[in-house]
């Protein structure tokens, strides 16, 4: 054989290669798939994974069409149901049932019956969906697939516009990743945080101030007992212990001179930290956690800056177009005052040694990995609130009184030590079903803009440290889901998923008024 006849077969092969890849680069994948005898296709290009159906846990507040929320490999992955996205019967999940994982801005799981294949379709057979669009909805539709994977149709689904249908806050999400932005990552809410000051407010002697949330580590109910130091300056209440730590507690009242007030139920303990160095701070209640535009924040005027022992109110923020002033109080000044001085060297006295102190600091950073909630149950959902925010948690009594004319959301009035509490089933603020009432539910209390709430719940199971990189944010599900339910705890060894309440969205607007009215 000659060497020209060798180079023949060779200069063959490449031009088939070449003709191969061309083929290939004009040839699309598809994941098809059965949904109630119908079938389906999807792009290849965003599904991730095609998955066994996971258990899931239920979200209130989300569409109809969510299952729930199930955990893939540490991973919060929202379940949607296509069956109630169409409209077609339901039925129980059997050993062909897949979810087929999706990235649109998040990872979303879609329930299938079963998946069918994966097959190439050349892009020129790709039909356009106005052929049928007369006798067929094809708002859903990206296109349609002839005698592809052995069957005479496939209708291609726009999930782009599926969710948009139904999750508006995905769909926002998915233009956001389409433009170069990622879910939890994105350059506007980078921008965004960047352009607003998030403040921990709160009262002493009816004037409300505001130290920025970075500041602040917790926020502790005042102890039963607190150890006085001889000879401490008046400012200086006395000393805690925190977790294994002494904690200097000094009284914002007497910083600012003001007239002196006992603590009582609403007083509250601001742990305010400066590097490794905390000190309680005792205001006469905490309000909230404000998110302020910077472009609502001003230096305090030159003519009410001061020097020296009261310079720790250097911003004042306008709210509700300026009828409502918070003072912003620095920590770096806090920490310059004699008072914080004194309060920090009665504790350094206290000390037998410098290996207490730093077995101190040790508790503290474990402490700072922790956020402290308190779980309780609806059905057999979990959800958490922070301890800080919960006041007590008592038990339901036999009757409750019904006001009339009272909001529709209150199930009646108890009376709680003399005072008139609304009590509210938190089943329905969730839009939940509601249970006949039993032994194991409890009332929590929360304080509304002084007014205090009971909401009643399944039942109250522990007080839980969760580690922080456990706790990630909520799939955007419906906005009112986005603000009550902001985060959720994947605790993957335990298998759980509790989903974080944050307490200041269950009251908002006219229902915090008429509560008002209804306590009043």
């Amino acid at each position: 054989m000659t060497a020209e006849t060798l180079e023949q077969p060779e200069n063959s092969a490449s031009s088939e290669s070449d003709a191969l890849q061309a083929q290939e680069s004009n040839v699309r994948q598809f994941v098809t798939f059965i949904v109630d005898d119908e079938v389906f296709a999807v792009d290849m290009a965003p599904v991730q994974e095609i998955i066994r159906v996971p258990d899931v846990v239920r979200v209130p507040l989300a569409p109809l069409t969510l299952d729930g929320l199930a955990n893939l490999r540490g991973k919060v992955l929202p379940i949607i149901s296509l069956r109630r996205i169409f409209g077609f019967p339901e039925r129980d999940d059997d050993d062909a049932t897949r979810a087929v994982v999706i990235d649109l801005g998040q990872p979303l799981g879609f329930v299938v019956d079963h998946v069918a294949s994966v097959v190439g379709v050349e892009i020129g057979k790709i039909e356009d969906v106005s052929a049928i669009r007369g006798t067929v909805n094809t708002e859903l539709l990206a296109g349609l697939l002839k005698d592809a994977g052995g069957h005479a149709m496939i209708m291609v689904l726009d999930f782009g516009k599926l969710i948009a249908s139904e999750f508006a806050e995905i769909s926002a999400l998915s233009r956001r990743a389409e433009s170069g932005g990622r879910y939890g990552d994105t350059a506007n809410e980078a921008e965004k945080s960047g352009d607003e000051l998030q403040l921990v407010s709160f009262a002493v002697a009816g004037q409300e101030y505001a130290i920025t949330i970075d500041d602040v580590q917790e926020i502790v109910q005042m102890p039963e007992h607190i150890m006085h130091v001889p000879h401490a300056e008046s400012h200086v209440l006395g000393v805690m212990t925190l977790r294994n730590r002494l904690l200097p507690l000094v009284s914002l009242r007497r910083m600012f001179a003001l007239l002196p007030q006992d603590a009582d139920e609403r007083s509250r303990i601001v742990v305010v930290t400066l590097g490794a160095i905390s000190v309680g701070v005792v205001m006469d209640s905490v309000n909230e956690v404000l998110r302020v535009p910077k472009t609502q924040v001003d230096a305090m005027p030159g003519l009410l800056a001061r020097d020296g022992e009261l310079s720790e109110i250097t911003q004042i923020c306008r709210l509700d177009g300026g009828k409502r002033l918070v003072s912003i109080i620095s920590a770096g000044n806090i920490f310059r005052h004699s008072a914080i001085k004194e309060a920090l060297s009665t504790v350094e006295k206290m000390q037998d040694d410098n290996a207490v102190y730093a077995t101190g600091n040790q508790q503290d950073d474990l402490v700072e990995d922790d956020e402290q909630m308190v779980v309780f149950r609806l059905g057999k959902e979990e959800f958490g609130v922070p301890i800080e925010s919960v006041q007590e948690i008592v038990r339901v009594p036999d009757e409750l009184t019904h006001v009339p004319k009272a909001p529709a959301f209150v199930e009646g009035v108890i009376n709680l030590r003399g005072a008139v509490l609304p009590v509210i089933d938190q089943r329905l603020r969730l839009g939940l079903e509601t249970v006949e009432r039993n032994e194991q539910q409890r009332i929590m209390v929360y304080l509304f803009d002084n007014v205090r709430t009971g909401f009643i719940v399944d039942s109250v199971t522990e007080v839980l440290k969760i580690r922080k990189d456990t706790i990630e944010a909520s799939p955007h599900l419906s906005g009112e889901q986005a603000r009550l339910i902001a985060r959720v705890a994947n605790l993957e060894k335990q298998k759980r998923i509790i989903q974080l309440i944050d307490p200041s969205r269950l009251m908002e607007g006219q229902d915090m008024q008429g509560l008002a009215a209804l306590a009043g």
